[in-house]
């Protein structure tokens, strides 16, 4: 007696198809796995058995084999308990194998029978909705699986969609006709989140107003200044400026939280993520990784926002890592047997002091080492990965005047339509673009996996940080005069070619918000003062 399912692996949010093939033939009682399966597939010899005994079944007094095909590929995760349990039940004769090769199965077995919640279930379903499959998993999976881009039968005999079951016993009356489960819902969270507000914080208006230009056109940004002067807040109040995911980009940010099984009850999100983890982060908890490879830090805030606050304080290792992902908006962990990639298109956000105590080049309170701890404090840092941040300002401390002022008139929702507008411009210059042919996207390899291509455009251009080359050339070339300016500032300043185009992109979004049509001199000026000044311990010795 033999019956197949069909299941799934995942390697980064490559969907591999895997079969469970089940064979049950006399001989001495044994239950036997095969197929490179990890300590957690092995264990779902006993809740399968456990499973069956609930609903008052055993297995046959013969010898069982499970093998999971290809057998040379690495399989992990407690989603192999249902189809395990489903083919054995074929095999059996409980079900017939008809009734089960038109799905995709997935999911968690408890000892009672009930099906738990496994991560991946959105990538899955995009994957069997892609290869002309219906999905099978948990209940509680059933929003984010309604998600896969189903499309309804032309009659009920024809593909089928989503069965999402809430056990076990459940799912057999169903598949035996028996019973008939709810079709799940394709759910959206509430995004009615109040963030802190700009208005709440006094002075620095300067730091606002770079604030406003990183959101407005996804720059990365640097801030450096005494403890107590607001970088964190500028920080936090980022999110509230940053218009809503286009629905490919919520598409794209929940498969990666899926995976990592962050994924509140199944609901996809409009919300940017806003990541901020704190300074003792592993190199693998940051950029991905593990024993079983994990999305990171810079994965999770998958167009979104990555704060590093004390941003010298992270391991040079961890820092250094970050440079690829900034640069190709994606991140691969590479292993002897696999090579796993996520995507990564996030926006950096960093904030440091200018020294380790802070007070550098403060009167009566900078250390006794200054300005030599500046320099070392400073130097943390790498050439490399500064020349990656668009924007770098100075936050100075804030004054007892300023305190002492009312709260400033203009919010978070002023600066957020300003920002708005200014995305939309850059959104509508894109599609023209992309029409006459120009717009040329870098996308991932679509050979590996069953993932459809329509999620796989992790480096398509949205707004002005991501574009580059001839994409760059043909919405920022600034005017005479301004390209005077760059070429002289670029001789002085040393500037690398990466630096260049950075300040082009820069200055197109400043043109943007000024409602510009070309960039000109005034918008590559104050683009060349926020690049990297020199440290000032260094200017003062």
């Amino acid at each position: 007696m033999q019956a197949k399912v069909r299941t799934v692996a995942f390697q980064g949010v490559d969907v591999l198809p895997v079969d469970v093939q089940v064979m049950i033939a006399p001989g001495t009682i044994a239950f036997a796995m095969v197929g490179l399966a990890d300590k957690a597939v092995g264990e779902s010899r006993e809740r399968v058995r456990a499973a069956l005994r609930a609903l008052g079944l055993a297995l046959p007094p013969q010898r069982i084999t499970v093998n999971l095909s290809p057998a040379d590929l690495a399989k992990e995760g407690s989603h192999y308990d249902l189809p395990i349990a489903l083919a054995l039940l074929a095999a059996m004769g409980v079900l017939t194998r008809e009734c089960l090769e038109d799905f995709v199965v997935l999911g968690e077995l408890a000892l009672d029978g009930t099906l738990s919640r496994v991560p991946g279930v959105l990538p899955a379903a995009i994957a069997a909705a892609s290869s002309g499959r219906g999905l099978i998993c948990p209940a509680v999976c059933g929003g984010e699986a309604a998600w896969g881009g189903f499309e309804p039968s032309p009659s009920d005999n024809e593909r089928p969609l989503v069965v999402a079951a809430p056990s076990l016993l459940a799912l057999l009356n169903h598949l035996r006709g028996q019973q008939t489960l709810p079709a799940p819902e394709a759910l959206i969270a509430d995004d009615r989140a109040v963030y802190p507000d700009l208005s709440e914080i006094k002075g620095q208006e300067s730091a606002k107003r770079v604030l406003e230009v990183a959101a407005a056109g996804g720059h990365n940004l640097l801030m450096i200044g005494p403890p107590g002067s607001g970088k964190s807040m500028l920080a936090a109040r980022l999110p509230g400026l940053l218009p809503p995911l286009e629905p490919d980009e919520a598409l794209e940010a929940s498969m990666v939280r899926s995976l990592a099984g962050d994924l509140t009850e199944g609901k996809l999100s409009r919300r940017r993520n806003f990541r901020d983890p704190h300074h003792s982060a592993t190199l693998q908890a940051l950029i991905g990784g593990g024993q079983r490879v994990r999305p990171g830090e810079v994965s999770l805030a998958h167009h979104g926002v990555l704060f590093l606050d004390e941003l010298p304080e992270f391991s040079r290792a961890s820092l250094e890592a970050l440079r690829q992902p900034l640069e190709s908006g994606r991140v691969t962990v590479a292993r002897a047997n696999a090579h796993v990639t996520y995507p990564a298109r996030f926006q950096l956000v960093a904030a440091m002091n200018p020294c380790r105590c802070g007070h550098l080049m403060e009167p009566g309170r900078a250390c006794g080492r200054a300005p030599r701890c500046g320099v070392d404090y400073q130097g943390k840092l790498s050439g490399p990965l500064l020349d990656r941040i668009d924007l770098c300002i100075d936050v100075p401390a804030v004054g007892a005047a300023d305190l002492a002022l009312p709260p400033p008139a203009e919010s978070s929702a002023d600066v957020a339509a300003r920002v708005a507008a200014a995305r939309a411009v850059q959104r509508q210059r894109l599609a023209e673009l992309d029409r006459k042919g120009k717009l040329l996207a870098v996308e991932a390899d679509p050979a590996a996996g069953l993932l459809s291509d329509r999620v796989r455009n992790w480096s398509k251009a949205r707004c002005n940080a991501d574009t580059d080359g001839a994409l760059l050339a043909a919405i920022a070339e600034p005017d005479a005069e301004g390209r005077a300016l760059l070429t002289r500032a670029a001789e002085r300043l040393g500037l690398s070619a990466r630096a260049w185009h950075r300040t082009l992109r820069v200055a197109r979004t400043l043109a943007d918000l000024d409602g510009a049509d070309s960039v000109r001199r005034l918008h590559i000026a104050e683009a060349l003062s926020y690049r990297r000044p020199q440290p000032r311990a260094a200017l003062a010795a």
